[in-house]
């Protein structure tokens, strides 16, 4: 779906742990279609702030990066959105609504 949704040209909006699921669109060879778009996601400076980075298994920022994505890390904890052609990305849950504008905007156009 997600693949769909990026080659409809419409925006495709994902905020905090929701890029994971990137990772599920690459091939047998490691190869996304989203390598090369700039990105956000929950970094890792907020997973080691929030007490989690010591337990995962991986880390969001790590993966996304290794599949190729250009990763655009903002402040910890602030709203950060990266809009890279129709993906739209925010950085952590305070990025929500800054996201939320940025589709309206996107879909206004």
């Amino acid at each position: 779906m997600l693949v769909a949704a990026l080659a409809s040209g419409k925006p495709l909006g994902i905020v905090c742990h929701g890029p994971a699921a990137l990772l599920a669109t690459a091939s047998a060879d490691g190869r996304s279609p989203f390598a090369g778009y700039r990105a956000t996601g929950f970094t890792n400076v907020e997973e080691t702030h929030a007490g989690f980075a010591d337990r995962a298994r991986w880390l969001l920022q790590d993966r996304l990066i290794a599949l190729g994505i250009d990763f655009q890390e903002g402040e910890a904890f602030a709203p950060h959105v990266v809009v890279d052609r129709n993906l739209h990305t925010g950085q952590n849950p305070a990025s929500s609504a800054p996201l939320a504008n940025e589709m309206v905007k996107a879909l206004a156009a």
